[in-house]
């Protein structure tokens, strides 16, 4: 077992690696890759299914809303089967949103996740993103 410089084994950073890379290809069969089938992602979002599965039309609807979704990993911390990533998710709003008639408008907004890892799988996800920095950047927060 090689341990990364960040605290991880290989084989759990690059389970963490296929979770952001399944978003940026748009290719969920890197899901499988990434984390295990009952796979705990806290909290869902709107009308997310729990598990891998569950997964899949997240990514499916964020390429429909943000054809040029990318996230970028800009720290991971790991110690013990845990790891921290620090992250932006950038992309054009070119589709509906939770709602949210396309604007055209660019996003950048920051992520923090928090994993739990197997060898070789992530088995749980908490999460935070800037959903009101996303409201604000597409002009759907209401002014006061």
């Amino acid at each position: 077992m090689t341990m990364q410089d960040n605290g991880l084994t290989t084989a759990q950073q690059q389970a963490i690696e296929n979770l952001y890379r399944a978003f940026n290809e748009q290719n969920t069969d890197l899901l499988e890759l990434a984390v295990v089938q009952d796979w705990q992602d806290i909290p869902l979002g709107p009308g997310q299914q729990p598990g891998r599965e569950g997964m899949k039309p997240i990514i499916a609807m964020f390429a429909a809303a943000f054809p040029d979704v990318k996230i970028t990993v800009q720290d991971i911390f790991g110690h013990n089967g845990r790891a921290a990533v620090r992250a932006q998710i950038t992309g054009t709003h070119r589709g509906e949103f939770f709602g949210i008639p396309a604007t055209g408008k660019p996003i950048a907004i920051a992520i923090h996740e928090f994993h739990a890892l197997t060898e070789d799988r992530i088995t749980h996800t908490w999460h935070l993103e800037d959903w009101f920095g996303m409201l604000h950047q597409v002009d759907a927060w209401p002014k006061a």
